[in-house]
C-alpha cells in the first residue's frame, strides 16, 4: 500500500495582506512550501508528493525541488480555481491502486510534526481513513455583534490537515460530489457526504495554518528564533 501526499498550493492567500501568495513568502530565507514539503519528504510512510499550483509557480516548485532534493515529488500540477479543483486535478495525475492512500495537507501548514503525520497514515491504514483535529478548549459563541448563544464546546473539534483517505473513496466523492455541483470546504466532508465514518486522530497546537498578516509574523519570529 503506497501512500500518496497532495499538496494544494494553488491559492492566493488574499487574507495574509500579502501580494505574494503567502506559501510562497520566505522565512529564514526559505520558502514557507518547502519547510511543508520537507515534513513529507522526511516521513518513510510517503511514497510520492504531488504538489497543485497556479501556472505561474510551476517554475518556482521546479527550482525549489532541486534545491531542496524534494526527490518524493513525483509531479508538479496545475492547480483549479478551488481547492477541490487542486486536490482533483492532482488525484487524476497518479497511478494509484484503489486502496492506496491519500494524504491531503494545506501548504500554509509548515510546522506539522512527524509523529502526527505518521498516526494519522497508520490510522488510515486501519481503519479506512484519518482526519487531523484538535479538541476546542475555549468558551464558543455564536453571533455577529453581540453574543447569541454559546457552544458546548465538549464534542467540538478544529480541524486540521493532514486529511488521509483511500484513493478509491476520495475519487469517489469527490467524482458524486462534481455530479451534484457540490463544493465543500475539505476533503472530509466530501467523504462525510458519502455517509462515511471519519475517524479522528489527535492534532497539534503547533500545526496551525498561515492565514493572516499576525501568523505570518509569529511565524517570522519563530524562524528567526
Amino acid at each position: 500500500m503506497k501512500t500518496f501526499a497532495i499538496i494544494p498550493a494553488a491559492g492566493k492567500g488574499r487574507r495574509s495582506g500579502q501580494l505574494t501568495p503567502k506559501q510562497y513568502i520566505k522565512f529564514a530565507g526559505k520558502e514557507l512550501i518547502v519547510y511543508t514539503l520537507e515534513v513529507f519528504q522526511k516521513n518513510k510512510s510517503v511514497n510520492e508528493i504531488i504538489v497543485a499550483v497556479h501556472p505561474d509557480y510551476f517554475a518556482l516548485l521546479e527550482k525549489v525541488r532541486k534545491k531542496y532534493r524534494l526527490t518524493k515529488i513525483s509531479k508538479i500540477v496545475k492547480g483549479g480555481k478551488e481547492r477541490q479543483d487542486s486536490v482533483y486535478n492532482a488525484l487524476l495525475s497518479i497511478d494509484a491502486d484503489q486502496n492506496d492512500l491519500v494524504a491531503v495537507h494545506d501548504a500554509a501548514r509548515p510546522l506539522l510534526p512527524q509523529k502526527i503525520l505518521t498516526d494519522a497514515i497508520l490510522t488510515a491504514r486501519k481503519k479506512g481513513n484519518a482526519l487531523v483535529c484538535i479538541k476546542a478548549k475555549d468558551t464558543l459563541v455564536k453571533g455577529t455583534d453581540i453574543v447569541e448563544t454559546y457552544i458546548d464546546r465538549e464534542n467540538v473539534f478544529y480541524v486540521q490537515t493532514p486529511q488521509v483517505f483511500r484513493y478509491k473513496d476520495l475519487m469517489r466523492s469527490m467524482e458524486t460530489a462534481y455530479a451534484a455541483d457540490f463544493y465543500a470546504t475539505d476533503e472530509s466532508m466530501l467523504i462525510k457526504n458519502l455517509g462515511m465514518n471519519i475517524n479522528i486522530v489527535e492534532g497539534s497546537i503547533s500545526n496551525f495554518k498561515v492565514t493572516t498578516e499576525d501568523d505570518l509574523e509569529f511565524l517570522q519570529s519563530f524562524f528567526k528564533k
